[in-house]
């Protein structure tokens, strides 16, 4: 696996951005949500409103109550949302100088957010008007690789991992402000049969149910960086080094 690929990992795993949509829309208008989950349902595109208002409630009925197991609910709202204008903000500033999160071409983390900005920037209507206010970049760059058709990358686009941006190093510390806590206190929760989730984070309480895929994350993650050499190993911590997320990786160390 090339350190570009393993760097990747703790973006495209964070709960924070992955579930902002459905915190969003839900905190602040289920209704909406319902709403619109129904209208771009193919199931009743042409049925009478009181059916769309059936599958409205189905669709709602079904996901609003899944908030419980990534951490989504009053206590933890502020912290997610908070945490999503953040990456915002640094992810705009990134793109101010460079196309792609490490370097000239696209890899496996603009993929992994790529995929979850789908949901945010272009989707979900609450949380495309706060990307589209906040980071017109991002919301035109979502588009830019829904088709990168004609792009040549070659092997010389990649950032040096010695010399990363300050810009990178910015959206990396915003991971290991709120993402390490979480994944590590899940797991410590699932491995105990424990019924709930509670630890710190951004110093603020943090409970959720347990989350057993997020756990099976962590163990991917340490399986990936088990199996990187040491010269890649080295360049690796080396851009982590005080940003935060180095703790995942140091918490599942043999």
């Amino acid at each position: 696996m090339s350190t570009p690929r393993a760097a990747s990992y703790a973006r495209t795993t964070d709960p924070s951005e992955r579930h902002d949509a459905n915190q969003v829309r839900c905190n602040h208008d289920p209704e909406r949500f319902a709403r619109h989950a129904d209208g771009r349902s193919r199931i009743a595109v042409h049925a009478q409103d009181a059916e769309h208002a059936r599958y409205g409630k189905l669709i709602a009925d079904r996901q609003i109550p899944r908030l419980r197991y990534v951490g989504s609910n009053t206590s933890t709202g502020p912290v997610i949302e908070a945490s999503y204008e953040r990456f915002l903000d640094a992810f705009e500033n990134h793109l101010r100088s460079y196309r792609y999160l490490l370097g000239a071409r696209p890899g496996s983390s603009d993929f992994g957010v790529f995929g979850q900005l789908t949901q945010l920037a272009h989707f979900d209507p609450t949380c495309m008007a706060v990307t589209l206010k906040r980071a017109p970049r991002v919301f035109g760059w979502v588009g830019n690789v829904e088709d990168l058709s004609g792009l040549q990358p070659e092997t010389t686009d990649w950032f040096d991992v010695s010399k990363l941006p300050p810009t990178v190093n910015v959206i990396l510390r915003e991971i290991g402000r709120v993402y390490p806590a979480a994944l590590l206190a899940n797991a410590k929760a699932v491995a105990a049969g424990a019924e709930q989730v509670e630890t710190q984070i951004d110093g603020k309480p943090w409970v959720q149910q347990p989350f057993p895929y997020q756990a099976k994350c962590l163990q991917w993650l340490g399986r990936d960086y088990a199996a990187l050499d040491a010269a890649a190993k080295r360049r690796f911590d080396g851009a982590l080094a005080g940003t935060g997320c180095e703790a995942i990786f140091q918490a599942t160390a043999p």
